[in-house]
């Protein structure tokens, strides 16, 4: 028998990452009731997945007055609004699958935690890199010595200029009162990859950053409010909105590229017309030095975990490509990876040098699809054991948000050095 889903939130990540399983493994996974505002998404749950109309509900509320109607909740509604259902979810009986980040206060985070373990059930956070080959492949080299013992760690989020524009200046993330922090919004995937590879508790950080181009001052001559309506130097711009939805290469839709970010923009399958009437009236139209946005648009964190390893990390919104890069090194040797060309080269002193192409399926990292796929397995063959640890249990998820949260604090007093136990103290 299927696990069965309800879905709070039919955004991008809760009818299309998670819920897309159903299509790949039908035996193992089932969606049959859903929640959100906007009936368009209501009507692509009933559309893609089968869900019957009297299981379809306005608001997570709604749905939650319900006897209990499935066996997982996937809660996938905006950052502030994830624990308050969770709470209610658990106390219903349900196990969750949460899309990060838990929650911006980590009294919140905690308030889960505790709840979780009152309750005994499930509770798996979408940090979804762990479930990848490719930090899969690169955790297991780690934990084999095949660098010796590991030392430092060094990575980058290239957040790539047109998604930080879509998603943290123009989007929902573009402002932490909203929603989140941008180093939790956007890394603390990145913080429970670091933590999870050091292998040890994160002791100390430090983080320096700031909103230094997305700025009213630095718009150029002529820049209007909305681009397509009243910008007389969007022929210059690269954050021009029609370049980067209609007409671009990477995301442009006359390249073909009907799915996100376009699908979002126009809140379901998106048309040429459809998309231009959005930018006309909607918040993705708007001039990105004329925001209300105020999240980060670069940071860096030094972070000191409890074995003596120390890392670095850095977000920048300044990249062309969305991908990630990191280096390791270690008594023995170093490893150098890039996400986004799947490649891992592993280089053991005085050795040639060793190259894994996860894309490579006889290669013996190779996994099983991507993080979204991956995570979905999990929380599914959990379920139906009723035994297991999941990869990113609340516990694991609570340890990154800590850390996130402590370098958000950091860079706001200047980059003062946090103390991990003393900050979740004072939240206790």
């Amino acid at each position: 028998m299927p696990i069965t889903f309800a879905v709070c939130g039919c955004g991008s990540r809760g009818l299309e990452a998670y819920t897309s399983y159903q299509k790949i493994h039908p035996e193992k996974m089932q969606i049959v009731a859903g929640a959100d505002c906007r009936p368009g998404r209501l009507a692509l749950l009933r559309e893609w997945y089968g869900v019957a109309e009297d299981k379809c509900f306005a608001s997570d509320e709604e749905l939650l007055a319900q006897p209990k109607l499935a066996d997982v909740m996937l809660i996938a509604t905006q950052d502030r609004q994830h624990v308050p259902t969770a709470l209610k979810a658990l106390e219903k009986g349900y196990h969750v699958l949460l899309e990060k980040p838990i929650s911006p206060e980590l009294d919140e985070c905690l308030q889960l935690q505790k709840k979780a373990h009152e309750t005994g059930k499930i509770v798996v956070v979408c940090h979804v890199l762990r479930y990848t080959p490719f930090y899969a492949a690169l955790e297991e080299l780690v934990r084999r010595g095949e660098i010796g013992k590991l030392e430092t760690i060094d990575a980058v989020e290239h957040v790539a200029y047109w998604h930080h524009a879509h998603s943290f200046v123009r989007g929902n993330w573009r402002r932490a009162d909203e929603t989140s922090p941008m180093i939790l919004a956007k890394s603390c995937h990145d913080m429970d990859i670091l933590r999870w590879l050091a292998g040890e508790k994160c002791l100390k950080v430090q983080s320096f950053g700031s909103l230094d181009h997305f700025r009213a001052e630095n718009a150029p001559a002529g820049a209007g409010t909305r681009c397509l309506v009243d910008c007389a130097c969007k022929d210059g711009c690269v954050y021009d909105a029609e370049k980067i939805y209609i007409t671009g290469q990477r995301c442009g839709i006359r390249s073909g590229k009907t799915g996100w970010p376009n699908n979002v923009v126009t809140g379901g399958p998106p048309t040429e017309e459809s998309l231009r009437e959005a930018l006309r009236t909607g918040p993705y139209g708007r001039c990105v030095y004329h925001c209300d946005n105020d999240v980060v648009d670069h940071q860096t964190v030094n972070l000191e975990f409890a074995n003596n390893i120390h890392a670095t990390f850095t977000m920048t919104a300044f990249t062309e490509t969305c991908h990630r890069t990191i280096k390791l090194t270690g008594t023995l040797g170093e490893i150098e990876g890039d996400l986004e060309t799947n490649k891992l080269t592993v280089r053991r002193f005085g050795r040639e040098a060793e190259i894994i192409r996860l894309n490579d399926k006889k290669s013996a990292f190779a996994g099983h699809g991507g993080g979204d796929a991956g995570l979905a397995e999990q929380i599914c063959d959990l379920v139906a054991s009723g035994s297991g640890e999941a990869l990113t249990g609340i516990d694991a998820s609570v340890e990154s948000h800590v850390m996130a949260l402590a370098a958000e604090a950091s860079r706001l007093r200047g980059g003062e050095t946090i103390v991990l136990e003393e900050f979740t103290k004072a939240h206790s």
